[in-house]
């Protein structure tokens, strides 16, 4: 019992500079169903099932969480979150469903990167070692995939895979 609780702290809490970031990334019986059920209707279309699940994410009222950072059951039953929280939902739906997706921190905001193994030929990407990754942004409200960067280049702070808990390491990163 000891150890699988350390193993959950571990997989958890993430430092960053002078921040901890709080990971509350699941897959469970919940995910699962979640997202089966939105992307049913996509025939494995991988524009429409990423699109789908962002839909079910951004129309989550945003509101600002004082605590520790929610699961993605607990943003869907209270009906709210903030970018921490749908962020976590969204990744979490992401997996389940076989997508690579990373979390994005910049100053006070994360948000979500996909690979859909396409290039989408009117949105700009992230570009990690030449593999094109598309922003999700969790917190506009009917926000489509390739959402603008509206922070710096500069700002970003680190790439999270959050079912490894640890920084991404890439040779190059390029936003065009």
């Amino acid at each position: 019992m000891i150890f699988k609780s350390f193993i959950i702290v571990d997989r958890q809490y993430l430092d960053i500079e002078d921040k901890t970031y709080v990971n509350q990334v699941k897959v469970d019986a919940f995910t699962k169903s979640l997202a089966e059920k939105l992307t049913l209707h996509c025939n494995k279309d991988k524009l429409c099932e990423v699109q789908s699940m962002l839909d079910f994410t951004t129309n989550i009222p945003y509101k600002i969480n004082e605590n520790v950072a929610r699961s993605a059951r607990q943003v869907v039953t209270q009906n709210y979150g903030d970018c921490d929280d749908k962020s976590n939902l969204l990744i979490s739906l992401l997996y389940v469903k076989g997508y690579e997706a990373y979390f994005v921190l910049v100053p006070k905001h994360i948000f979500v990167i996909v690979n859909l193994q396409q290039t989408l030929k009117d949105k700009k990407a992230l570009y990690l070692d030449k593999k094109a990754f598309y922003k999700l942004e969790t917190t506009a409200t009917n926000s489509k995939i390739g959402f603008p960067l509206k922070y710096r280049f500069e700002e970003i702070e680190a790439i999270i895979d959050p079912f490894k808990n640890k920084k991404v390491k890439y040779s190059s990163l390029e936003y065009k």
